[in-house]
């Protein structure tokens, strides 16, 4: 929660904001043209310009963080003088606050997202667009969909021959902010003004701890290096301390590292701030420090940007930052150096009040990128492609500020047409409408709406939302007796059967370590999608408590749904298991038994590995199957092993095969499809219809020659391929039609009869010389004949005038590996 009065009180003191200077410039510009306000951090331009926009009718401002979200709104409407969700406003995942006459209105891109889907935005005259250099996908493409329909209206009124000066009444000015951003350039693409605000801050003097002027941030003793950093913080300026760090888990690792020094300083205050912190903590991490206390605030790059942390003179940069990027067609989410810009951004924190200090824990000289590339250019397409469909639009055909990668848009397009949830033509379906309503990722809304029961929809709700949350909802024990207690708990070592099991009950073992706070949100996720889907809440449902058959219910229903989540072990690699198209190594994280086979995969840790283009792939949450369950489940390729006849009866043994692993073999009579190639087996081998194989080998070989002869590219079938297809065009169904076939209807008519004993005389498959077998291989394209000895006793080569007179024709001897010119 924003510390709003006492923010108020240091403003009013000062009297003006940096932004303030360019309030008239604005007043102007928005009357008539889009807008792109460039200004640094701290300026004053989140909360001003959503006040002076309103003016013009209400207002939408779109911010990156739901903690900016609503801290944002709060200090606003204090600015406002009206009470929170009267002038000024909030819509957040799962919390609102607002009427319908609430003039400006804070939310997150997809709350923004889905209603431009439900009615176009339509009771809003401005949308502001905060903090855009972060270069969300859902940003990127909120803009790109309000610039299209900008356009739209306009080429519309232009052909109503209605168009004026002023701004149409479905049209939107649109402000986009920040401080980083090439302003120029945006500014082109989206056909607007430019304002540029000077910010007000302080010098801030930067130092690097690392020894290595040209080391890189890294991970390793970061907790005893942010320590270090911290006391030498409090020994050199007074002033609250900003420690940037990547994420949650290094954040905690921080904290109690530091715990130790408020022995030394007791009236040091050691906040978290990240997305998953509870309010008062935030509140806490945002509220200027009491009098004779210090904070010292940990935090992701929640801080970098649209909040202000009074009191903060020194930063504390670790320079790293989790981010997605793709790597070989998968979107991997691992730790990272941050750009030059990020950098620039996290020490101006220093210098909002006074001078500043900002420590880096890397080298002077570290060569960081420029800038974080968008992350429509880092991640799967599927979220942005169907948030686009539901607009109305094709994601590939929209002016988005950056081009979209080919292969990315191909690969989702695929995954959203198999899902059903777009047309061929990139039109969203009416089974698309309902997974985009849903607050989940494509795939999880999708599995949900295919669950055949009330129960099993349920029970993937529950499941969904639980690993849909930004943090693991629990961790496994790492001793031995804590498995063994979790094995008498639940004997069936299954991941969805643990999730569900936490998302419905109130006791647990104690050895699973439960996130409090992230299964809060889980479950206020999942009543939320079962209301939507008419389901009960999760106080009103039964226990799951997940007898086999329920268990084996919802397996098939999943693997139905989305076949490429079963995946099967590799029969050397114990740890790795593939499904034909990628491969998992089975996470810590997961219960899966050593001595299961096959699971379901439902969540995935991807991290970069070895080499430049191969990622590690590790299983989060698995549900054992067995291959029997996969084979009755029709998962595989059948192939026919070989043919045989038992006592009068035709056999044949088929193998099933399931990511290169064959997951069963069976012995029994052929049925309809695979009778046709059995037969045609059987022919090959002479054991039905004698002569017909050899004949169907020598008609082929004539064929060859003559489309050779004639320059023609049609292709020589394969003497199994071509008597299968021919017993399928005779009707064969069961074995009781054989006799119905004679030999004859098996014949391959090729080349004419006019031209046959002359091709037979001229280009014989085999010769026979005195004690010489020979079969020949014609490569009349190459002018070459090729003869290769099958038997006999001769020593010596062939001879020039033993053979046919192959005119213009090279001749070569093969005899094991030596070829050699005849002459």
């Amino acid at each position: 929660m924003m510390p709003a009065l006492t923010r108020v009180q240091a403003y009013n003191s000062m009297n003006l904001l940096p932004i303030d200077k360019i309030q008239s410039d604005f007043a102007l510009a928005i009357k008539t043209h889009h807008l792109v306000v460039q200004a640094e951090t701290g300026s004053g331009k989140s909360t001003r310009l959503p006040l002076w926009a309103k003016a013009n009718g209400k207002v939408l401002v779109v911010e990156p963080r739901r903690v900016a979200c609503t801290a944002l709104a709060e200090y606003v409407a204090q600015l406002d003088n009206t009470p929170l969700g009267e002038g000024v406003g909030y819509a957040i995942r799962f919390d609102a606050k607002f009427k319908s006459d609430t003039q400006v209105i804070f939310v997150t891109p997809g709350i923004a997202l889905r209603w431009l889907s439900d009615n176009g935005l339509r009771d809003f005259k401005t949308i502001i667009i905060d903090e855009f250099h972060e270069r969300r996908w859902d940003t990127d493409l909120l803009l790109a969909l309000l610039k299209q329909k900008n356009q739209s209206n306009a080429q519309n009124h232009v052909q109503d021959n209605t168009q004026n000066h002023a701004q149409d009444k479905d049209s939107h000015r649109i402000v986009l902010t920040s401080a980083t951003f090439n302003s120029q350039q945006l500014s082109d693409y989206l056909g607007g003004q430019r304002l540029i605000s000077e910010g007000r801050s302080f010098p801030v003097s930067v130092e690097y701890l690392s020894g290595n002027v040209q080391a890189m941030p890294e991970q390793s003793h970061l907790d005893t290096k942010v320590r270090s950093a911290v006391e030498q913080a409090l020994a050199r300026q007074p002033g609250d301390i900003l420690v940037f760090l990547p994420g949650r888990r290094e954040i905690a690792a921080c904290q109690s590292t530091l715990q130790t020094l408020t022995r030394e300083y007791p009236a040091l205050n050691i906040i978290a701030l990240h997305a998953a912190e509870t309010k008062h903590n935030q509140q806490q991490a945002l509220t200027t420090s009491a009098a004779q206390t210090r904070k010292v605030v940990l935090a992701t790059n929640i801080a970098e940007t649209s909040l202000t942390i009074p009191g903060v003179t020194i930063v504390i940069d670790s320079g790293l930052e989790r981010r997605t990027h793709q790597r070989g067609g998968r979107t991997v989410l691992s730790l990272q150096a941050i750009s030059q810009a990020s950098a620039e951004q996290r020490k101006g924190r220093a210098g909002r009040t006074q001078a500043g200090l900002c420590l880096r824990l890397y080298g002077e000289f570290a060569p960081l990128v420029a800038t974080t590339p968008p992350e429509l250019l880092r991640e799967d397409l599927v979220e942005p492609m169907l948030a686009a469909a539901s607009c109305g639009e094709v994601l590939g055909l929209l002016s988005l500020p950056s081009t979209l990668p080919a292969a990315a848009l191909t690969r989702a397009r695929d995954k959203l047409i198999n899902m059903q949830a777009i047309d061929d033509d990139g039109a969203i379906t009416e089974h698309g409408k309902v997974l985009s309503r849903l607050p989940l990722d494509t795939l999880f809304a999708h599995l949900i709406t295919a669950m055949p029961t009330p129960v099993l929809r349920c029970a993937m709700v529950d499941v969904a939302c639980a690993l849909s949350q930004t943090h693991r909802l629990i961790q496994l024990p790492n001793t031995e007796g804590g498995h063994k207690i979790l094995k008498q708990w639940q004997a069936h070592a299954c991941d969805i059967s643990t999730l569900i099991s936490l998302m419905r009950s109130h006791t647990m073992p104690s050895e699973l370590q439960v996130d409090s706070r992230a299964l809060v949100e889980a479950k206020v996720m999942a009543n939320t999608v079962r209301q939507q889907l008419a389901l009960p809440a999760i106080k009103d449902t039964e226990p799951y408590t997940f007898y086999v058959s329920h268990l084996n219910a919802l397996q098939q229903a999943i693997a139905a749904a989305m076949p490429e989540l079963v995946f099967v072990r590799r029969q050397k690699r114990r740890q790795a298991l593939g499904n034909g198209y990628s491969e998992v190594s089975v996470g810590r994280d997961s219960r899966f038994a050593e001595d299961a086979e096959a699971a379901i995969v439902l969540d995935q840790h991807i991290i970069p590995a070895k080499g430049t283009k191969q990622n590690l792939a590790l299983a989060t949450c698995m549900s054992p199957i067995t291959l029997k369950q996969m084979c009755q489940w029709q998962l595989g390729d059948v192939s026919l092993k070989r043919t045989f006849i038992e006592k009068g009866k035709i056999l044949v043994e088929t193998k099933r095969t399931y990511a290169g692993r064959e997951i069963e073999r069976t012995q029994s009579p052929p049925n309809k499809a695979l009778l046709p190639f059995a037969l045609s087996e059987l022919i090959l081998r002479n054991k039905v219809f004698p002569k017909v194989a050899a004949q169907l080998h020598a008609d082929l070989h004539a064929w060859a020659i003559y489309l050779n002869l004639e320059k023609r590219t049609d292709e020589v079938p394969e003497p199994g391929t071509y008597l299968a297809n021919k017993l399928v065009s005779l009707g064969l169904e069961t074995v009781d039609d054989i006799p119905l076939i004679d030999a004859g209807d098996l014949a391959f008519d090729g080349v004419p009869d006019w031209q046959r004993a002359a091709i037979d005389e001229q280009y014989p498959q085999h010769l026979a010389l005195a004690n010489l077998q020979l079969k020949m291989d014609y490569q009349l394209d190459k002018k070459t004949v090729i003869m290769e000895r099958v038997a006999g006793l001769r020593k010596t080569d062939p001879k020039r005038w033993e053979l046919p007179k192959w005119q213009g024709l090279k001749i070569r001897y093969k005899v094991a590996s030596r070829v050699v010119d005849v002459r």
